[in-house]
């Protein structure tokens, strides 16, 4: 079964600015992701965020694209077999979670 996937809009502009083979890694990663995204304790393919760089990010889970530098950052949405797409960045220091941090505040996640 695959989960449906929605995007916040800002991570469909963060997927828009990658480069081809960027986009390429982050869509087959998605498509893979989508098939479970349920943390790894649970046997999927996330794994839980927590608290990181004093942001509260608890709900969320990502997937690292380590060859590649890039991270997805997701929340699973049980109710809908969902997940949505929050921040679509590079592995750079913690800025990706503070990106998500300010995203969560502003959607109301």
């Amino acid at each position: 079964m695959s989960w449906d996937v929605k995007y916040l809009p800002e991570a469909l502009e963060d997927l828009r600015k990658l480069d081809g083979s960027q986009k390429i890694l982050i869509r087959k990663a998605i498509q893979k992701v989508c098939q479970n995204p349920l943390p790894e304790n649970e046997g999927g393919y996330g794994k839980l965020l927590g608290n990181k760089s004093n942001t509260n990010l608890s709900d969320f889970l990502k997937v690292k694209l380590r060859g590649a530098g890039l991270r997805i950052i997701y929340q699973l949405i049980r109710r809908d077999d969902g997940m949505l797409i929050v921040v679509i960045g590079a592995r750079e220091d913690d800025e990706v979670y503070e990106i998500a941090q300010k995203r969560i505040l502003k959607h109301n996640l």
